[in-house]
């Protein structure tokens, strides 16, 4: 069905499943109660696990299926951004317009970067990308000011002209729609402690999640695929039997890409401004982070390893000294002063640290991130299942 195996076709139904209930699966603790802090289930964040689960897939399309590391992905996310808002700012305010040029920029732009660094491989190809990525970003800071904002960036103002939008009554500013469903509309439902929020600009960015998935399994069960793992695998030996690789290459270069547009259209679409820290250096890194933290080369690992770290960027890094002397008031005035401080460097500005360890364990113990821990707890299991079903076998 749609093209897909089984395994793959299961695959998408259990992250469909994931996106449709995160409203429940992110808020596990009652309102109010002591463990509330570590409820993840509020929209803005929600939006956030998905858009950059798809920035993750988009970049593992590169660096999972050729091996390319690319230090410069941010650039993509920014331009797509530049692209969305000033079409909130000269069509429309409907968020469909906005992502598809953003997609079509992103795409055109990265087919520029991608022509002049693909010229070399390696350490080099990260450092040109490293490189394209920071004049982008010094551009956008301060060159290219009359289009980007510079420092402050852009947002839609009441006096932009939207030419397919009538006008606004007095009082209201522009909001993000899609066809006059506002991306902010949200739903509250309490169910005794429990408040769940259903927010329209999540699922839609949910939908656009699960079909650049969805794209994604195709494209890594596909012949371009193949080839791709081919150039990963010893793309010098390809060389030599007189194949160009560089078509496939680019190819791969400009999907990633349109998915890093696609990232930063949506990013607008939920919060209609851009600035050029979307391009900086450390954006770029973050995406290498959750890839490689997820799992390189997988379909899901990418969106694991996006959860994980914004999740503990949003979450973890809210924890402060007071809620933990809140957490641990019950033990002795000294055993409490003494626990707050072992944990406290690793918390709130500190997340940073505890990120830093996780990612150490896991390039070390699961070299294939997230999911090879998943795949190595599976197979303990049915190992274990298979044991006790041997020992209640009667003997012959």
């Amino acid at each position: 069905m749609l093209g897909l195996e089984k395994k793959d076709w299961n695959l998408l139904l259990l992250v469909a499943a994931l996106v449709a209930l995160a409203p429940f699966i992110l808020n596990p603790f009652p309102e109010g109660s002591a463990m509330a802090q570590f409820n993840a289930g509020y929209p803005d964040l929600m939006q956030r696990f998905v858009i950059f689960g798809i920035f993750a897939i988009g970049f593992n399309i590169l660096f999972g299926l050729t091996g390319y590391l690319s230090f410069g992905h941010a650039a993509f996310l920014g331009v797509g951004s530049y692209a969305a808002i000033w079409m909130m700012k000269l069509l429309t305010m409907n968020v469909i317009p906005a992502i598809i040029l953003s997609v079509i920029v992103a795409g055109l732009f990265s087919v520029l970067v991608g022509f002049v660094t693909l010229r070399r491989s390696g350490i080099y190809f990260s450092i040109l990308t490293l490189a394209f990525a920071q004049m982008s970003y010094s551009l956008a800071y301060s060159v290219l000011t009359p289009i980007t904002g510079g420092e402050t960036g852009l947002q839609p103002k009441v006096s932009d002209p939207r030419i397919l939008d009538g006008n606004l009554a007095d009082g209201a500013t522009p909001k993000a729609n899609l066809f006059g469903l506002e991306m902010g509309a949200s739903f509250d439902l309490g169910i005794a402690g429990w408040v769940f929020t259903f927010n329209a600009g999540y699922y839609i960015a949910a939908l656009v999640m699960l079909a650049s998935f969805y794209l994604a399994i195709r494209i890594f069960r596909s012949p371009f695929g193949l080839m791709m793992r081919a150039v990963k695998s010893n793309q010098q030996r390809m060389n030599y039997t007189g194949l160009n690789t560089r078509p496939y290459t680019l190819a791969a270069f400009v999907i990633s890409g349109m998915y890093a547009g696609l990232a930063g259209g949506l990013m607008v679409a939920m919060d209609t401004q851009a600035g050029p820290e979307r391009m900086f250096w450390t954006a770029s890194g973050e995406v290498v982070l959750m890839t490689i933290l997820g799992g390189a080369g997988s379909l899901i690992g990418p969106v694991l390893g996006a959860g994980v770290i914004k999740y503990m960027e949003n979450i973890l890094s809210k924890i402060n000294s007071d809620i933990l002397h809140s957490w641990f008031a019950f033990m002795p005035d000294g055993m409490e002063d003494f626990t707050v401080a072992i944990l406290y460097p690793f918390i709130g500005k500190g997340w940073h640290l505890t990120l830093g360890i996780l990612f150490m364990l896991v390039v070390i113990f699961l070299p294939g991130g997230l999911v090879e821990g998943g795949q190595r707890i599976r197979a303990m299991l049915g190992r274990r299942k298979a044991e006790d079903k041997r020992s209640t076998e009667p003997a012959e």
